[in-house]
């Protein structure tokens, strides 16, 4: 629970390198906003970044409810929550309103996600 609360954390305040730290580099994104699944950190740092570029993307806000974690065994566990995410873009400030599916392992004695899936929240 501490390593997801960390990572929400980290993107909610916009702190945009630890927050990428708590991935694996081999973690996999499935975004519901993004047409593929993304095969590693680094192409996940790469979109962000280019979301930055064209887009001025920042995080803004971020509240997390719901919040469910299943162990799997010593090494794996599964985060699951409701989150609410205020960015802003050259467009303006939008609210987001998703679900988010996270896997961690046990690596090297720290837990890091290696698996993320969001998806849009039903109402």
């Amino acid at each position: 629970m501490k390593a997801a609360h960390n990572l929400v954390a980290f993107f909610g305040t916009g702190q945009v390198d630890p927050y990428f730290a708590c991935f694996s580099p081999e973690a996999d994104f499935i975004f519901y906003t993004h047409t593929e699944r993304l095969t590693s950190r680094s192409a996940y740092e790469k979109l962000w970044k280019t979301w930055e570029l064209k887009n001025g993307f920042k995080v803004i806000g971020c509240q997390s409810s719901s919040q469910n974690v299943r162990i799997l065994d010593s090494n794996n566990a599964v985060f699951t929550h409701n989150v609410t995410t205020q960015v802003s873009t050259k467009d303006g400030i939008d609210s987001l309103l998703e679900r988010e599916t996270i896997i961690f392992s046990l690596i090297d004695g720290k837990w890091l996600a290696v698996h993320e899936h969001l998806s849009p929240q039903s109402i």
